[in-house]
């Protein structure tokens, strides 16, 4: 009988211990063929997602996937990251957390097809409009200190706080 990793066990120890004392798990992923996420999130071939409990839905972590439904720019997206392509696990507040070993499992005349149909986006000219340098809107009243934008105070009152016992 094959030996099991240890790592997706790692993962959920440390997973469990962020939450156990109120920290936020987030888990770096390394994004090849194999890897469900948003594409337009992805730098370098990684991706860091917040797992807590508040940011996804269904959470379930494997042996093999770690999968679940969670919302990028508002829109719920199916997450999908096998074991074997995450790079560190970690407490969003204070970093404590483990980093492991990935092999890149994209072989490299796939990673040239992919840059091929996906090339990077190409940059456009626009207009230039003149800018308006700082002296033409100073007021010249000898301060350095620029004058903070009028404030509407219709209706509005003095703001004040409330002792709550």
């Amino acid at each position: 009988m094959p030996e099991t990793s240890t790592k997706p066990y790692l993962i959920r120890a440390i997973y469990e211990w962020c939450t156990d004392n109120g920290f936020t798990p987030y888990i770096a992923v390394f994004v090849d063929a194999n890897t469900s996420v948003p594409r337009e999130f992805v730098k370098n071939n990684e991706i860091v997602l917040n797992v807590s409990f508040d940011a996804t839905s269904g959470l379930d972590m494997g042996n093999e996937w770690i999968g679940f439904s969670a919302r990028f720019g508002g829109i719920s997206r199916k997450i999908d990251v096998p074991i074997e392509n995450v790079l560190a696990i970690y407490a969003r507040e204070n970093g404590q957390g483990m980093a492991f070993p990935v092999e890149r499992s994209v072989p490299e005349t796939q990673a040239a097809t992919e840059r091929e149909n996906n090339p990077p986006p190409k940059l456009s000219s626009v207009e230039s409009e003149p800018l308006v340098t700082a002296e033409a809107n100073e007021d010249h009243n000898g301060d350095d200190e620029p004058t903070p934008p009028p404030v509407s105070r219709i209706g509005a009152r003095k703001p004040s706080l409330k002792v709550v016992k």
